[in-house]
C-alpha cells in the first residue's frame, strides 16, 4: 500500500488510514498519555506518512514497523518538547522570583531621595531647620517645639510654615 500511496493513491491512502490510524494513535497516547495531544500527533504522522510514503524502503522492515517508527519518534519529540519548555518556564521563573536588580535600584533611589532632602533642608535658615529637624525627625508637636527652643508657639509655626514652603519648592513637590 505505502508504494501505491508514494505515487499520490488517495484510495490506497484511504485504505492504509483505516489500517493504522488506530495503532498509530494507540502507541501515540502510551507515550503522551493525554488524549488530545496524541490526536494530534497521529494526525501529524499520518500526513508525514502521505508526504514522505516514498522513502520507505521495503527490504528494511514492514511498512507497518516504518509507521510506528515515526509515530513513536513524533511521540517522544512532543515530550522532549514539552519538557524543554516546562523547563524554560521553570527557569523563567526562578529568575523572577529575585531580582536584586530591583532592590538594588530601589536603595539607591532611596539614597538619592535623602541626600536631595538634606541638600533642601541646608537651603532653609538655621531657626527654619532647627524647628522642622526637632518636629519631624523627633517627632515633637509645635507646642513641645516651641518649649524646647524656648520661643513663642506662633513663631514656631511660622518657621515651620515657612520652610516647609522652601522644602516643598526645593523637592519640586506639586500642590
Amino acid at each position: 500500500m505505502l508504494e501505491d500511496v508514494a505515487r499520490g493513491d488517495r484510495a490506497a491512502f484511504e485504505r492504509l488510514y483505516e489500517v493504522v490510524a488506530p495503532r498509530v494513535f494507540g502507541l501515540v497516547l502510551r507515550v503522551l498519555r493525554d488524549r488530545a495531544q496524541s490526536e494530534e500527533v497521529a494526525q501529524e504522522v499520518l500526513v508525514e506518512v502521505w508526504r514522505n510514503a516514498a522513502r520507505f524502503q521495503p527490504g528494511r522492515g514492514s511498512g507497518l514497523a516504518w509507521v510506528l517508527t515515526i509515530a513513536h519518534r513524533r511521540a517522544i519529540d512532543r515530550v522532549r518538547s514539552a519538557q524543554a519548555s516546562m523547563d524554560r518556564e521553570e527557569r523563567a521563573a526562578r529568575m523572577d522570583v529575585h531580582r536584586p536588580f530591583d532592590e538594588v535600584a530601589e536603595s539607591v533611589e532611596a539614597r538619592l531621595e535623602r541626600e536631595r532632602l538634606r541638600r533642601c533642608l541646608q537651603g532653609l535658615t538655621a531657626l527654619q531647620r532647627e524647628s522642622v529637624t526637632i518636629a519631624y525627625y523627633g517627632g515633637y508637636s509645635y507646642r513641645e517645639v516651641a518649649e524646647l527652643v524656648k520661643v513663642p508657639l506662633a513663631t514656631v509655626k511660622t518657621r515651620m510654615r515657612d520652610g516647609l514652603i522652601r522644602l516643598r519648592d526645593c523637592l519640586g513637590v506639586e500642590r
